[in-house]
């Protein structure tokens, strides 16, 4: 018997990323609150990090797709759909709070 899906690295390494970015942004809205934009200023650093985390999640989800699909269909789909909703979290919380 094979060890569960969700015990690959390549599986929960992307949801990791995913609940290091959500810190990172509710972190920040700690120390600084909900700002308004500035026009023509770079984002800083918690952004890039942020984009860097979820960006960084593509290929390992991609990996683990392509390795476990065709042999636990059924098993990797849930994988990929709770990394999905992983990923979406910190993003929603970014849409919806218009930082």
């Amino acid at each position: 018997m094979t060890a569960p899906l969700i015990k690959q690295p390549s599986a929960w390494v992307p949801m990791v990323m995913s609940g290091v970015a959500l810190t990172l942004v509710l972190g920040y809205l700690a120390i600084f609150g909900i700002t308004e934009p500035q026009a023509a200023q770079d984002e800083g650093t918690a952004a890039h990090l942020f984009q860097l985390l979820l960006a960084g999640q593509l290929p390992i989800i991609a990996f683990f797709a392509i390795k476990y699909l065709p042999r636990d269909f059924m098993g990797a789909l849930l994988v990929l759909v709770l990394q999905a909703l992983a990923g979406l979290i910190p993003l929603a919380t970014i849409f919806l709070l218009e930082l």
